[in-house]
């Protein structure tokens, strides 16, 4: 059984192609703009699902796959659940779907390590470089995360990575620099996507009864999204702006 919050269906921005998309329950980082604070509690609203059921799911939508398109599981951290999503990648991979995971790395063990050979692709969530400035921004250090990027390396793990760029938070061009030259000698990591920073999820910070810290940071400029992508360019093979 998979605890999860919700699921979408026809998604096109959580990996190639068509997806369908499940979103864990859980999540053990608190980024100030998450957009999607409902599923930080690990004991928030959720439903179990079976493997079955989500395998009929999967069948369902998967004409509209085409040769790209797949199963991504995403959060919440879906790497809280990693041991019980390893039948259900097992059963995908035995029935030829695409998978990929959208993580924040945050979490590597042996039920990780299992997981990782039934999964196509991975979201690498990096939410910022520098030590003291990604725990101002995620209440959390950020040396898991990247461990878990040397590892995917290490085992040649397909890789994008995913950047918010939080204007004052996480856009410094030195820190962006540093990111890149991290990256530059993983051949694994296909590609970097930018994903500019925005407020969609903010409304939901009050209903839960949270304070939205970032209610002064506006939304980024076109210049500041094409500074960064120029400095993450002369170490990545592809940029892309999300």
């Amino acid at each position: 059984m998979i605890k999860l919050h919700s699921v979408e269906s026809l998604g096109t921005f959580d990996g190639p192609g068509v997806r369908m998309v499940l979103f864990t329950q859980g999540c053990n980082f608190k980024c100030k703009y998450c957009a999607n604070p409902d599923t930080i509690d690990l004991n928030g609203e959720a439903k179990l699902f079976s493997y079955e059921e989500l395998m009929k799911l999967a069948r369902s939508q998967r004409p509209f796959f085409g040769k790209r398109g797949g199963i991504t599981v995403s959060g919440g951290e879906p790497l809280l659940q990693a041991k019980a999503l390893i039948p259900f990648f097992k059963m995908l991979k035995e029935e030829g779907f695409n998978t990929c995971i959208d993580t924040n790395g945050s979490i590597l063990n042996e039920s990780v390590k299992e997981l990782m050979q039934y999964t196509d692709l991975v979201l690498l969530d990096v939410k910022e470089f520098n030590e003291e400035a990604h725990r101002k921004l995620i209440g959390a250090s950020n040396k898991a995360t990247l461990r878990m990027a040397e590892y995917l390396h290490d085992i040649n793990q397909p890789v994008w990575l995913r950047y918010v760029l939080v204007p004052g938070h996480s856009d410094k061009s030195e820190h962006l620099h540093d990111l890149g030259r991290f990256l530059q000698p993983m051949q694994n990591v296909e590609k970097l996507e930018i994903q500019p920073y925005h407020k969609l999820g903010a409304h939901k910070y009050e209903a839960l009864g949270w304070n939205y810290e970032l209610e002064g940071v506006e939304q980024n400029t076109t210049e500041q999204l094409r500074v960064a992508k120029e400095i993450f360019s002369l170490y990545v093979k592809e940029v892309i702006i999300n």
